[in-house]
């Protein structure tokens, strides 16, 4: 056995250590991320933090269009061919640039959809930049030094982002003026001092250079990228909104607690998907085989389901282990066991269908992943807004939208190769 385990490490060495590299910057980040949510989570009313987090979940799905989705090509690029990441990085900035105008339109539109009623509009758009332009900024720096192979400084740079938002949720905390307006206010500078850092310290040296015709070249799979990207996360973040609309702030907090404890267990799990594109954008029959695709569903399961296991039997031994407010949450953990392992295949499939180039039938998949959970979501609250009711239902709502993603995952996977061959 040991024997067996020096080989395996000795032939996959470079991966094992690029994921331990990773998986670093991921515990550390899980550990920043959970001071940061307890702050937060109990620095704000329920209803104050249900706000904020549909708001952050608005902003991160709206930051998919900025530069229109040319972040893609930007990271094909530094993964396979990293001379042109200066003149491709130039192609993102101009794009991110000339995105500005739909994104305030965008912005505006789901303002007054959502959020007039509950939030001035100068708090909506401090949480709006902070997503959009800082942080999804940094995410760009991010991506490019995993594309380049550099995960030990993107793994660093994503601690160093994290660690400044969890400093100003600290800060807010103990300033005593706990309101959300202040609170956009230390969000909007943290998340903007992680950005000059990421240009300033982490971003590569390159020269800048303008080429049009390349840029031209890829702009179909840019726009067609963006818009898997913010399908992939309306799927994944619009719940909040309908929670919002639907339960009010009240439910919505408490929603919002349970998802984003949730949400900690996906992680370790992006951290393994990052790897896996790579591995099949370099070698499409990666996940040819039944049993390899099975067996890496059922590790992404298993790891989802022990972490938020041991959150939950934590939170069951001690109620206020993360604060008061997250006290309320804690008796339902127990009944959501199932729902990080349905979310994070999901996003998994996701990944799939990215790296493959299958992108027409992510944005499909996405559309109908959406469209299903918030459909359930919307019936299950209809019946009742106990969280009694609706916190062990929504084991069954994420196994079907896993079921549907599962079947049109692997249909699509399957005709692709049919298709190459």
């Amino acid at each position: 056995m040991i024997e067996l385990a020096k080989t395996l490490y000795s032939r996959h060495r470079g991966v094992i250590q690029a994921y331990l590299s990773m998986t670093g910057g991921s515990a550390g980040r899980l550990v920043l991320s959970l001071v940061y949510f307890i702050c937060i989570a109990n620095g704000l009313s329920i209803a104050e933090f249900g706000l904020f987090a549909t708001a952050s979940a608005a902003g991160i799905m709206i930051s998919r269009i900025l530069a229109f989705g040319f972040m893609s090509p930007l990271y094909r690029v530094a993964t396979v061919k990293p001379l042109l990441v200066g003149t491709y990085s130039l192609g993102f900035l101009v794009g991110a640039v000339a995105s500005l105008p739909l994104i305030a339109l965008v912005s505006f539109g789901v303002y007054h959809a959502v959020f007039s009623a509950d939030m001035a509009l100068s708090v909506f758009a401090a949480f709006i930049a902070a997503e959009v332009v800082c942080w999804r900024g940094l995410e760009t720096v991010v991506i490019v030094l995993n594309g380049l192979g550099r995960f030990g400084k993107a793994a660093m740079l994503v601690i160093i982002g994290t660690g400044l938002r969890t400093a100003a949720a600290v800060i807010f905390a103990f300033a005593g003026a706990l309101s959300l307006g202040n609170w956009s206010i230390y969000y909007l500078v943290a998340n903007g001092a992680g950005l000059l850092v990421a240009l300033l310290f982490f971003f590569p040296k390159v020269r800048l250079r303008w080429r049009l015709a390349l840029y031209l070249r890829r702009w179909a799979d840019s726009v067609s990228v963006a818009g898997a990207e913010m399908l992939f996360y309306v799927q994944s973040e619009f719940d909040k909104i309908a929670v919002l609309s639907i339960g009010g702030p009240a439910v919505s907090g408490l929603y919002a607690i349970i998802m984003r404890l949730a949400d900690l267990t996906a992680l370790p799990v992006r951290s393994f998907n990052v790897l896996l594109v790579q591995k099949i954008m370099r070698t499409p029959g990666t996940i040819s085989s039944w049993r390899t695709r099975l067996i890496i569903e059922a590790l992404v399961a298993a790891v989802s389901f022990l972490a938020i296991a041991a959150m939950a039997v934590y939170l069951w031994l001690f109620p206020r282990g993360l604060g008061n407010n997250v006290s309320e949450a804690a008796p339902f953990m127990m009944a959501v066991l199932l729902v990080p392992s349905f979310r994070n295949l999901v996003e998994y499939h996701s990944e799939l269908l990215y790296a493959t180039g299958a992108t027409v039938r992510r944005m499909f998949n996405l559309v109908i992943a959406g469209v299903l959970k918030v459909g359930l979501l919307a019936l299950l609250l209809s019946v009742s807004l106990e969280a009694s009711f609706w916190a062990p239902m929504l084991n069954g709502v994420y196994l079907a939208v896993y079921a549907a993603s599962f079947a049109l995952t692997y249909t699509a996977l399957t005709k692709e190769r049919a298709r190459v061959i």
